[in-house]
């Protein structure tokens, strides 16, 4: 595979990952499922366990496009972006994370 998707790879588990860990948070699942969040503990437990997965994986792909030194740092650029994309996301229109957990 190429350097430019592997990296792809990496923004999207990037993305997806720390929105699942945002999901895993009460405030969050409550503001973008409109439920309680107590009724959903196992499901934030998933949504953590899916979350942690995803941000290792991303570090994988990351790894697999460049040599360590610069993948690291890469890695830790596409936290930085996905936490502030997420951020202004669940800000502006937060019903559009229901997207990465339809099973709700």
């Amino acid at each position: 595979m190429s350097d430019a998707l592997w990296l792809t790879a990496a923004a999207i588990l990037t993305f997806v990952g720390m929105g699942w860990l945002a999901l895993a948070m009460e405030l969050h699942w409550g503001q973008v499922m409109h439920r309680p969040a107590e009724a959903a503990t196992r499901t934030r437990r998933l949504l953590r366990v899916l979350g942690t997965a995803a941000l290792s994986l991303s570090l994988l792909a990351c790894l697999m496009a460049d040599r360590p030194s610069m993948a690291v740092l890469v890695w830790v650029m596409l936290l930085a972006g996905s936490a502030v994309a997420l951020a202004m996301l669940l800000a502006r229109r937060p019903q559009v994370m229901r997207a990465l957990w339809p099973l709700a």
